[in-house]
């Protein structure tokens, strides 16, 4: 499959397209960040990549993962499949039901209040793209392989897997979450809220490589370089990378 046939692929999730009002919300906020984004980095001719509807069927099951769950750095630089790539982000982050905590979308990861903070960068050969849970697709935000900074020495095998994701906290989100505790406006305990919401999502990261087979790689990255790339506001702050692709042959 080449490259424009992959990102004009069948769009993704009819039923979340026609989603209530909840869904509705979700959407709106994500197109406008999307939109912010490429207002301030270079997306000179990408397209948003429309992600095939994820599967409900197949891999390991929950236990069997966990025996294999585990760190492998060394992953070749094969391309993942549309459909692996699909799941691999629904996986991550995905939305796995309309009606979630405080009449918000519900995502295959918990967060604080709700409030969705994390956002996921994904580095790849054809430039940097930010994923869009409610539409289930990746929209442009830089034009740039940036996989390089995520993590892994420059020209290395490790920095030519197919992707890397960047994990990045939108401190912005939290004043939005639909129920404000307390701590929500506590910097100390804002950390310990996206600390812990990252790691929900490298993990459940961890389980889906388990799962089909693939190697997968927490570690951290090139965060004042990556900020730069992508332009982000002062509220936004990059946190650590994940390497996903096929396991190498030894």
């Amino acid at each position: 499959m080449n490259r424009r046939t992959f990102l004009k692929a069948v769009p993704a999730l009819s039923v979340l397209a026609a989603a209530k009002s909840g869904l509705s919300q979700d959407s709106n906020s994500t197109t406008a960040a999307a939109k912010d984004v490429n207002s301030q980095a270079d997306v000179t001719g990408m397209e948003p990549v429309i992600l095939l509807k994820p599967d409900k069927e197949g891999g390991k099951n929950v236990l069997a993962a966990l025996w294999e769950r585990k760190t492998i750095r060394n992953i070749s630089d094969k391309k993942l499949p549309p459909q692996m790539l699909s799941n691999l982000m629904w996986a991550a982050f995905g939305v796995n039901r309309e009606n979630g905590p405080s009449g918000r979308l519900g995502r295959t990861a918990a967060s604080a209040s709700n409030s969705q903070e994390i956002d996921i960068y994904v580095a790849m050969p054809e430039g940097t793209y930010l994923y869009d849970g409610p539409n289930h697709r990746l929209n442009p935000a830089a034009a740039k392989d940036l996989r390089s900074l995520a993590g892994g020495r420059r020209g290395s095998a490790r920095a030519q897997a197919p992707v890397r994701l960047i994990y990045v906290v939108d401190i912005a989100k939290f004043s939005k979450a639909p129920f404000q505790e307390p701590g929500l406006k506590d910097t100390e305990i804002q950390k310990s809220y996206y600390f812990v919401d990252t790691g929900l999502i490298a993990q459940n990261v961890y389980l889906f490589a388990a799962a089909e087979g693939l190697a997968a790689w927490f570690h951290n990255c090139n965060k004042t370089a990556i900020a730069k790339e992508l332009n982000l506001r002062n509220d936004q702050r990059v946190l650590f990378a994940q390497t996903v692709g096929y396991p190498a042959q030894t």
